[in-house]
């Protein structure tokens, strides 16, 4: 049997969904819960840096993220999105607007294995259909500045 390893972003990313769960469970303070989930995974300085800043940009931008998956719900209610789904795509779509060193595509890939590990069988086509709009409406808009 081979095993593959993750890559330290996918544990890092994995890591921040955890936090956020914990977070939203918890009712913890932010910083502690990130401090803890830090101890915890013993991230070197690079992985670190990576967690801590898409946790915090998670955290900041969570209202607007809840915005743009509310816009492309068709035939459903936001608040019937399972929580680890709801989670996932915060966590993408702050991923996709503010970590630039992170192509959209590898961001939306990777939500996509993150919803086959932790979620139910229809989540990862459930990610994908969103992000991929909010991909969608992203490069519209670069369009649109750049006519």
């Amino acid at each position: 049997m081979t095993t593959t390893k993750k890559h330290p972003r996918r544990i890092g990313r994995e890591a921040v969904l955890q936090a956020l769960f914990a977070l939203e469970l918890s009712k913890d303070d932010s910083g502690k819960v990130l401090e803890d989930i830090l101890e915890r995974y013993n991230f070197d300085k690079k992985t670190s840096r990576f967690v801590s800043d898409l946790f915090k940009n998670t955290l900041e931008y969570q209202g607007w993220a809840e915005e743009k998956i509310q816009k492309f719900l068709e035939n459903w209610r936001f608040e019937r999105v399972a929580r680890l789904d709801r989670l996932i795509l915060i966590m993408a779509i702050s991923e996709i607007y503010t970590v630039e060193s992170v192509p959209p595509k590898v961001s939306i890939a990777e939500a996509i294995e993150i919803a086959k590990e932790f979620s139910t069988d229809e989540s990862p086509g459930f990610v994908n259909g969103i992000l991929d709009a909010v991909y969608r409406e992203l490069n519209e808009n670069k369009e649109k500045e750049n006519s």
